[in-house]
């Protein structure tokens, strides 16, 4: 597939989950999280989109850098509300858009699955703890003035373990399960140390040298 053709399917994609979460926020306007979470969840999958269609590092780390220069002038001018407003501060938006650039220079494409595992667990794991864990009563504590829950931790866990299962069929690597729990038991320590959104860019990181470092 020619990268015209690639870099439109990215883009096509990140434009319908932009205009997801501008809809969402005009029929939902006091559910801000929502918004913010639809962006941050349906982002995620770009990177195996861009392993299967086979975008070069040359081409995706360019793309990587101009959107986190993007997400940064947003989070300043908020030209996008639906991105960044929140009721508390967070540079998570960048944080996230800095994890990925990091990881695409580094680890892409050699080690696509392990990109893919760092940052589907951020977006599916941490987006959906934090769509869950304010629903659901449970008991709950504070980390640097963020409030985290056994609802949230445990959803964190388990869709982060499913996420890892799942690239391990994709790459068709088969590592023992207990390292996996392991890997998704990292990514659970590191989003509870988060303050000001800095686990989206500890966690996606921390996931992938974690795939490294422990599948065969």
């Amino acid at each position: 597939m020619g990268n015209i053709t690639s870099i439109i399917i990215i883009f096509g994609w990140i434009c319908i989950v932009l205009f997801a979460a501008v809809i969402c926020r005009r029929i939902f306007p006091t559910e801000k999280e929502l918004s913010r979470k639809i962006i941050h969840i349906g982002s995620g999958p770009v990177i195996p989109l861009a392993w299967v269609l086979g975008i070069s590092a040359k081409l995706a780390i360019p793309i990587a850098s101009i959107i986190t220069l993007g997400l940064f002038i947003n989070h300043r001018l908020r030209l996008l509300p639906a991105m960044e407003d929140v009721n508390r501060q967070s540079y998570g938006t960048i944080a996230y858009g800095l994890s990925i650039t990091y990881l695409l220079i580094f680890l892409w494409p050699n080690n696509a699955a392990a990109v893919s595992a760092g940052v589907l667990v951020m977006s599916f794991g941490d987006g959906l703890a934090g769509l869950i864990g304010p629903k659901l009563h449970s008991p709950d504590w504070t980390v640097f003035g963020q409030r985290k829950s056994i609802a949230g931790t445990l959803t964190m866990g388990l869709v982060g373990l499913i996420v890892l299962l799942l690239i391990t069929t994709i790459s068709e690597t088969f590592p023992d399960p207990l390292l996996l729990i392991a890997i998704a038991a990292l990514a659970v320590g590191l989003e509870q140390i988060g303050p000001w959104g800095i686990d989206n860019l500890t966690v996606p990181i921390g996931v992938a040298y974690g795939w490294l470092w422990l599948s065969p």
